[in-house]
């Protein structure tokens, strides 16, 4: 007797089908990720087009993550009894809309009401996403799919912020959002076409009885340790990094594009081979190699006294692929740790945690950082050695997963790897 759908390891498709699948992910979560990250260089427009405060304008940032990790959590309780295909086209038509709202928002008020919907929908197409690639990629080519996936946040910050950026000084603050709504309808087209119609739904699913075994589970609890202590060993650095720079270092603004895209083009780079060798090598001890190098440069980073732009340049490129290659073999072990019946509420749930590291991680940032005499930043070695304690706290998170799951840090010989137990059991 056949396994039931919800319950098989993968879906096969042909090369082609599943090379068009992961493309059509890649560029749902682009939006995604571009529909957060542009809310930040457009702080100054927005201030002064609805006369906002600083903390007005924080409120319309923080509106986003704080949706995303409310949905994401609320999906884990019915995400499972829905097709992943008909799921994720319901979200990111969603997500389309709201971002046309922000487009259209006359007041503070609707832009904030619009960006919470954004965030809400944005935050359950994003666990989708994760969800899917567990769904249709073997184990032995997870964590090259994850790498391709990932890829999302360094052409968000070379190609959509600077495009952004462009069309608002062209235009006004409503250009980037008309051009993300019209990229998402596009999107949402190639998604109807090119995302197989998998089985996934699980009958007679019982959301209080489902969520209590995500969350009840050892291994899964372990999973998402390494999940929150990952995001926030960048997150705390990251919000005061373009700060640093021309404060502290002394660059100015208008090489900060520059830097971002040099830090962009090396993570996009990278990116993919770093997902090779996370499906050819023990993930832990890649995720530990690439930590080491990570912490190395925060530390010089957060303790240098002055930098030249090579030097800074150098810097972005290095703290960018650190951080970014960290994920690969990371959230492949998470996605490998989880049952596939669990899989859409799980990965739900991890992304609920996601924004809410990073949101803490942002917290504990400014507790360490303050301004000193001519406006420098202090305590940004402080930071940097918080930062590097939550380097090690992934890996040990991770260490504990890999004992409790040891097939999670290197993929199988096969993709015939049986699912783990169901946590009720």
């Amino acid at each position: 007797m056949s396994a039931p759908a919800a319950l098989v390891e993968h879906h096969a498709l042909s090369p082609r089908r599943e090379l068009a699948t992961l493309i059509a992910l890649a560029a749902v979560q682009f939006t995604h990720v571009l529909d957060f990250m542009i809310m930040l260089p457009l702080g100054p427009q927005l201030m002064r087009a609805f006369s906002l405060t600083p903390a007005q304008f924080t409120h319309l940032v923080a509106t986003y993550g704080l949706a995303a990790a409310l949905s994401g959590f609320a999906g884990g309780f019915f995400l499972d009894r829905i097709d992943r295909k008909r799921a994720l086209v319901f979200v990111y038509a969603g997500f389309g809309l709201a971002t046309l709202a922000c487009a259209l928002a006359p007041t503070h008020s609707a832009l904030l009401i619009a960006r919470l919907i954004a965030g809400a929908f944005g935050g359950i197409s994003g666990s989708l996403v994760t969800a899917m690639i567990g769904d249709i990629i073997p184990p032995t080519r997870r964590g090259r799919a994850m790498s391709y996936v990932m890829s999302a946040f360094p052409l968000a910050s070379v190609l959509g912020v600077p495009l952004g950026l462009t069309l608002a000084g062209w235009f006004d603050w409503h250009a980037p959002f008309y051009l993300l709504a019209g990229c998402s309808a596009f999107i949402l087209a190639l998604a109807l076409f090119a995302l197989p119609n998998i089985r996934t739904a699980i009958k007679n699913h019982q959301p209080i009885r489902q969520m209590r075994e995500i969350v009840s589970s050892g291994i899964h609890l372990r999973a998402f340790a390494v999940t929150c202590f990952l995001v926030m060993a960048g997150g705390c650095i990251i919000p005061f990094l373009a700060p640093s720079f021309v404060i502290n270092y002394g660059l100015a603004e208008s090489d900060l594009p520059k830097l971002y895209a040099i830090g962009g083009i090396a993570a996009f780079i990278s990116a993919p081979i770093v997902g090779r060798l996370s499906d050819r090598l023990d993930r832990l001890h890649l995720l530990a190699g690439i930590t080491f190098f990570a912490a190395v440069v925060v530390l010089i980073l957060t303790n240098l006294e002055t930098a030249t732009f090579p030097v800074a340049a150098a810097l972005m490129a290095s703290f960018m692929v650190t951080m970014s290659s960290r994920f690969a073999p990371a959230m492949a072990m998470v996605a490998d740790a989880v049952s596939p019946r669990y899989r859409g509420g799980f990965m739900s749930v991890n992304s609920a945690l996601q924004q809410a590291s990073g949101g803490l991680a942002n917290l504990i940032a400014g507790v360490f950082i303050t301004t000193g005499a001519g406006g420098r930043l202090v305590g940004f070695p402080a930071l940097g050695i918080a930062s590097v304690g939550f380097f090690g706290l992934t890996l040990f998170c991770a260490a504990r997963l890999k004992a409790a799951a040891p097939h999670v840090a290197r993929a199988a010989k096969t993709s015939g790897t049986p699912p783990l137990a169901d946590p009720a059991t």
